[in-house]
């Protein structure tokens, strides 16, 4: 005999449902990390570092790598008028009139010099020039440096930057991602004025833990070969602005 389940939706009064889902809570607490260290919980430390130095305003941005969108969604409740980048087409929940998307490749696009306010980069330029993933064909070893030295063009001279990036020891793991240590990091952020920081570690518990730079930039990464979720690094959060020479000498396309 076929067994058909059927969920009846079951309602209750106010003061009976508070108790129940405290007691709910205690007895299914959530589900334990993974026993292996990789970057489980990376985009709430990612995310809540960039939504609680996002300015308030009135002007351009643009969310390089939008992908999910939620990030250009959160500057547009700020006020800006948000351009949602990315390489691929993107389906997002929700429809903003302060939100346009735009598809295609920074270094390609023809936008002006000297015009957002707000510049949004959570862990996207990591990928840049690494070929097969995100629809990248062609391998640009130095794409992900001429893609920030295009951003601070596009910044303006008292904008802001908020980016997040892999760090640790230099390596690359084409064609996941690059991991930025202290090599590549300075070359990275060349030209940008540094205004905050701030870096993360996994501890033995595979929890995200606050950590100094130098701590951050000796973690040792590793790879799955199938699966770059269960990849390991560490995290670096900036706040970057520009500085008086770039903001005085417009770069070219």
């Amino acid at each position: 005999m076929t067994r058909i389940q059927v969920s009846v939706p079951v309602y209750l009064p106010g003061w009976l449902h508070q108790p129940l889902r405290r007691v709910k809570h205690a007895v299914f607490a959530p589900p334990a990390p993974p026993a292996k260290i990789n970057i489980w919980g990376e985009r709430q430390v990612e995310w809540t570092f960039i939504s609680a130095h996002m300015p308030q305003g009135s002007g351009e941005a643009l969310e390089f790598g939008c992908e999910f969108g939620y990030l250009s969604l959160l500057a547009a409740r700020k006020g800006f008028h948000v351009t949602a980048l990315d390489l691929q087409p993107q389906n997002f929940p929700w429809q903003d009139s302060r939100v346009e998307f735009l598809q295609g490749d920074l270094l390609q696009l023809d936008l002006p010099l000297n015009s957002f306010d707000l510049i949004i980069n959570c862990s996207s330029v990591e990928h840049v020039g690494l070929a097969g993933r995100y629809g990248i064909e062609h391998m640009e070893t130095d794409g992900d440096l001429a893609a920030m030295q295009r951003m601070l063009a596009l910044l303006k001279p008292a904008g802001t930057l908020l980016m997040t990036c892999p760090c640790g020891r230099d390596t690359v793991f084409a064609p996941w991602h690059r991991v930025y240590g202290a090599v590549r990091l300075p070359k990275l952020l060349h030209g940008f004025v540094m205004e905050k920081e701030c870096f993360w570690t996994k501890n033995d518990e595979n929890r995200w833990v606050s950590a100094d730079r130098a701590a951050a930039l000796n973690f040792a990464p590793s790879i799955h070969p199938t699966r770059p979720q269960d990849s390991s690094y560490a995290l670096a959060c900036f706040v970057l602005g520009k500085s008086e020479k770039d903001a005085a000498v417009p770069r070219a396309s």
